[in-house]
């Protein structure tokens, strides 16, 4: 992998292209989540229709379902699930922190019962660089180890050391493989052991970086000021990664403080609960004020939800249970998010993005969904439903 920044430098709004084996994806670049080899809802068609270019995937399910050797058998992960973009997979550190009654962390590693069937597992920094080398990914994420944002200072620093330790020894073992590598950053909301953690892992020389640990129970401006003083400490070289975040509004702060990628499972969760994402700021389209409405969702969206249904049929479809409508409805967030890159990467290289991040500010106003007309969002070609 390489990476080429267009615009912008150590901190502030960034636009570049990472460029992969399977396709350059221009950046800020939102990935959709597809844990377990895909995107729920959708098929990978479906997903690059809405412009999508790199997605994420799991090595901790992926592991433990349906297992290294089948995925390795199929000719890798991209193969196995029809997706002719690029796979980022993450490596399971998260679980390490979602999952924390059934693990046990130590130095070497982590221990713990499948969350499928309760048999024991083991992971180790190394293993997990070679579990993600056999699955193919284009890139791939160190084990890590994410504690909540509240921890106590010792907790926290633990964490962080056995995370830098756990980089060192994934680094080493990358030399193995034909992997990209991306470190991870955590440290909680402590400052100084964010800028420490940063500082050693920007030495080790990693292909790209990641911020982990946010997004995890903190308020959003504690959340912003860990990214302000963080992301600056990284290569500005090298591709920045906040992990987990989903919010439009929080997304252009991240990419506001110098991040270049995204993942969250917001979009296509919201999307399967009714709640939709538009220039106009959010719909529950479950409302009964939809119920006879024949405008489309979003005017300015080229998605098949937004060309081809209103908002009653959609509102309809949820009200009956219809899968077609929670299959339309992803699409429709999943375009809308990579719009949002798209229009961000755009008026970051024309020296207009504080006016761009106020537009979706105003139109979300806080969650609320109401407020701008338009954004000025980017749009993907149409694609067939």
């Amino acid at each position: 992998m390489n990476f080429t920044l267009e615009t912008g430098g150590r901190d502030g709004p960034r636009a570049g292209v990472l460029h992969l084996p399977r396709g350059d994806v221009p950046t800020p670049a939102f990935m959709p989540v597809g844990t377990r080899a895909a995107v729920k809802a959708v098929t990978t068609g479906q997903v690059a229709c809405t412009g999508a270019r790199l997605i994420l995937g799991n090595a901790y399910h992926l592991a433990l379902r349906p297992g290294a050797d089948v995925v390795e058998g199929a000719g890798g992960l991209h193969d196995f699930m029809g997706w002719k973009g690029s796979i980022l997979t993450d490596s399971g550190g998260f679980q390490v922190f979602s999952l924390a009654p059934l693990a046990r962390v130590t130095d070497e590693g982590v221990s713990f019962q499948s969350s499928y069937d309760g048999s024991p597992v083991h992971f180790t920094p190394a293993g997990v660089v070679e579990l993600q080398a056999r699955l193919g990914s284009d890139i791939a994420m160190v084990l890590d180890q994410c504690v909540p944002g509240q921890s106590d200072f010792a907790a926290a620093r633990e964490a962080m050391e056995r995370t830098v330790a756990w980089a060192e020894a994934s680094r080493r073992e990358q030399e193995r493989w034909n992997t990209t590598l991306f470190a991870i950053v955590q440290g909680a909301t402590y400052r100084d052991l964010r800028e420490d953690c940063a500082d050693r892992l920007a030495a080790l020389g990693f292909p790209g970086y990641a911020v982990g640990g946010l997004s995890v129970g903190e308020p959003r401006p504690v959340m912003e000021e860990v990214l302000s003083y963080t992301l600056p400490r990284l290569p500005q070289e090298k591709p920045r990664y906040v992990m987990g975040v989903g919010p439009p509004t929080t997304l252009l702060a991240c990419v506001a403080r110098g991040a270049d990628m995204f993942d969250c499972v917001l979009p296509t969760r919201n999307a399967r609960n009714g709640y939709l994402f538009t220039r106009q700021g959010v719909v529950r389209i479950k409302n009964a004020a939809h119920a006879t409405s024949d405008e489309p969702l979003d005017p300015g969206c080229a998605c098949p939800a937004c060309r081809t249904a209103s908002r009653a049929y959609l509102r309809h479809l949820f009200n009956v249970g219809e899968l077609t409508g929670m299959t339309l409805a992803t699409i429709h967030n999943l375009t809308y998010f990579q719009d949002l890159m798209a229009g961000a990467r755009a008026a970051i290289l024309e020296g207009r993005f504080e006016a761009y991040q106020g537009e979706v500010e105003a139109a979300y106003d806080e969650g609320k969904g109401h407020g701008a007309r338009g954004t000025g969002h980017g749009t993907t070609p149409p694609c067939e439903s």
